[in-house]
């Protein structure tokens, strides 16, 4: 059995993507419920400096379809103020305040972004997912070039948490899969015909070993990257 692509962008809440994407008299409180009827993932960034409260959370719920999924990334106190060390209630108390969408099972991924100055710690990080519920689906995004190495791909595989593969001006992830899912992050604003074909070729190969595959494009002033997401799960709808 081949794993699923979930195809979407970082957020939704865009007026400028009227009338391209949305349709130009849309209420933007309709907007998510509009998105999932053309995308099946979005990645929430409001969770960075915000715990989403459970009334939004229910909201959100009421107007996706059951398949639909978000990818949640972790609040900045824990990746960027105490950069994961001693850091593990803190990361209990905001996976429980997902509890209505994680309750639905509905949360893709939660991803924790950290700094770009943070070097490389194994024991940190081990000692960090150890602390951490074995359910869900975790993913990390590592912006120093040290954590590219393979007694942290080991970790991650220890743990099946993912290696976000996230693309940068100043660094380059190696694509290399930690779990039994893969989360890419595509930060460009615009891909020609040949790389979207090149990425659909690599995501192709994850689905084939059973893996889930995310994908979620840069949200821009251009709902170009909705467009890309739509077109990718166009190519894998049966």
């Amino acid at each position: 059995m081949a794993g699923k692509l979930y195809a979407g962008t970082s957020g939704w809440t865009y007026p400028s993507w009227k009338p391209k994407f949305y349709p130009a008299k849309l209420a933007a409180a309709k907007f998510l419920q509009y998105y999932a009827t053309r995308l099946n993932t979005v990645e929430v960034n409001y969770t960075f400096r915000h715990y989403a409260s459970e009334k939004s959370q229910n909201n959100w719920l009421s107007v996706v379809p059951p398949e639909f999924k978000f990818s949640i990334k972790a609040h900045q106190n824990i990746t960027h103020l105490k950069r994961l060390r001693d850091a593990t209630e803190l990361a209990q108390g905001f996976l429980n305040s997902l509890q209505p969408l994680t309750g639905a099972g509905r949360v893709g991924m939660v991803l924790f972004q950290l700094p770009p100055f943070l070097k490389a710690d194994a024991g940190l990080l081990e000692e960090f997912l150890t602390g951490l519920p074995k359910s869900g689906r975790l993913s990390f995004e590592f912006r120093h070039v040290s954590w590219f190495a393979d007694p942290i791909y080991t970790l991650l595989q220890k743990f099946n948490a993912a290696l976000c593969i996230a693309e940068s001006e100043k660094l380059e992830t190696p694509d290399v899969a930690t779990a039994d899912f893969c989360y890419y992050r595509l930060r460009k604003g615009e891909y020609s015909k040949k790389e979207r074909e090149k990425q659909a070729e690599q995501f192709s190969q994850h689905l084939e070993k059973n893996r889930d595959v995310f994908v979620y494009f840069k949200h821009e002033e251009t709902p170009d990257g909705a467009f890309y997401a739509e077109e990718l799960l166009a190519q894998y709808k049966s």
